[in-house]
């Protein structure tokens, strides 16, 4: 397992662990991040990464990335 960060762009992953408080845990699952879910990262530039879930692509923070394992 690795944090979400560490994923290379366009490589397909599942999500192993969602860490953090209830609240950033629930906030992620309400994007679409959930256990055995498939991401993809898109790209990741200065502070953000950009990822592709459930047909969808979302924003989120660095921080918010290394608190997803896949």
């Amino acid at each position: 397992m690795m944090p979400l960060v560490f994923a290379n762009a366009g490589e397909e992953t599942v999500v192993r662990r969602i860490g953090g408080s209830p609240e950033v845990r629930q906030h992620l699952a309400d994007l679409g991040f959930n256990v055995g879910t498939g991401v993809t990262v898109v790209s990741a530039m200065g502070g953000n990464v950009i990822v592709k879930v459930k047909e969808s692509r979302v924003a989120i923070s660095r921080e918010m990335a290394q608190k997803i394992m896949v």
